[in-house]
């Protein structure tokens, strides 16, 4: 049976440690203030989702999701707290579930698990397991979150760890049924993994959106020859707003260029006409007026059939101010406004 599913929309950041115009990074202490400032501000303005990342270099300053979740769940009351993501190729799944099911105790049933092989490899060298092994070290550590979540106690054995005989994985989430995303940035064979175990899939789109409907059809149509109802789809993008498009092109343009110049120096230098282009009708970025957010959203869930929607937030040291402002329109404007507009089945 189809259930109304309303359209969810919330924030998320890797805590990005990005440098001023003298080449001095934002310090970590200042941006994990920020960060809790952020999630503060979503909650009371009725955003849905908030959530961190996982970065171990020394440019991010989060290298734990449940511990700054821990921290956000003690200053928040009703928004869900998701990590964004879990690099689980890199984690020990007995340790990820226990400390997201503390997560889902201490918000009183707000956690949920993404889960995802990670966009840099840093984790791989730092926590002594072989790159060559990358897809299977993901494979078996999924297989073994899935199964503790649904088993008390488990028995399982693998490749990549210990086997574990008649373990109780302790304590037990709030939430029976943890919810467990899986995130990816456009390969096949992790859309068809996500359909084929019946969970949740976020698209990390950075390209043209249009390409990643191919993508969303595959999912669908894999979950249904694996027997399974499709879950829902999530999508992820960088985000800034403002009253006018103009103003929020003006303000966003130096940082998001400093941001694109760190973080992702492979896309080449961003000038102004380059971010018009990204942030048009049918580009990936989102930044401009709340009218020109909303239509985007509408757009990409025409296309994608996606239910929930994850701005990335404060990117290129923007200034706090702006920031909360942003994240201020995304609530009162933005998320009214689509939900009202969507009426999805799934």
């Amino acid at each position: 049976m189809s259930t109304t599913v309303p359209f969810e929309i919330g924030i998320f950041t890797f805590g990005e440690l990005t440098k001023d115009a003298s080449g001095r990074p934002i310090e970590a202490v200042q941006r994990l203030s920020d960060v809790l400032e952020w999630a503060r501000v979503a909650d009371q303005a009725g955003l849905d989702i908030f959530g961190v990342g996982e970065h171990h270099r020394h440019d991010f300053a989060i290298t734990s999701p449940q511990v700054v979740l821990s921290a956000v769940a003690a200053q928040t009351n009703r928004i869900r707290l998701t990590s964004s993501v879990t690099v689980l190729s890199s984690a020990d799944p007995v340790r990820v579930f226990e400390d997201f099911a503390t997560l889902d105790l201490l918000s009183g049933g707000r956690a949920e698990i993404t889960a995802g092989r990670g966009a840099y490899l840093e984790s791989f060298p730092l926590f002594g397991q072989p790159l060559d092994r990358y897809d299977e070290y993901f494979e078996d550590r999924l297989d073994l979150l899935l199964q503790i979540r649904e088993q008390n106690p488990v028995a399982w054995a693998g490749t990549t760890r210990a086997p574990l005989h008649n373990a109780g994985i302790w304590p037990r989430p709030i939430q029976g049924d943890l919810p467990i995303w899986i995130a990816a940035g456009g390969t096949p064979d992790s859309v068809v993994r996500a359909a084929t175990k019946g969970l949740p899939l976020y698209l990390a789109i950075l390209g043209e959106p249009e390409r990643f409907a191919p993508l969303a059809r595959l999912y669908r149509s894999s979950a249904e020859e694996a027997g399974r109802p499709p879950q829902r789809i999530g999508v992820t993008a960088h985000f800034y707003t403002e009253p006018t498009s103009q103003g929020a092109r003006n303000t966003f343009f130096p940082h998001y260029a400093s941001y694109i110049g760190q973080n992702m120096p492979r896309s080449g230098r961003l000038d102004r006409q380059a971010l018009d282009v990204w942030a048009g009708p049918s580009g990936a970025l989102f930044a401009g007026s709340p009218s020109e957010i909303i239509d985007k959203i509408l757009w990409e869930h025409e296309i994608l059939g996606h239910t929930r929607f994850l701005a990335q937030v404060g990117l290129g040291g923007l200034s706090q101010r702006d920031t909360l402002a942003s994240i201020e329109l995304l609530a009162t404007e933005i998320l009214p406004a689509v939900r009202a507009a969507t009426h999805t089945l799934v």
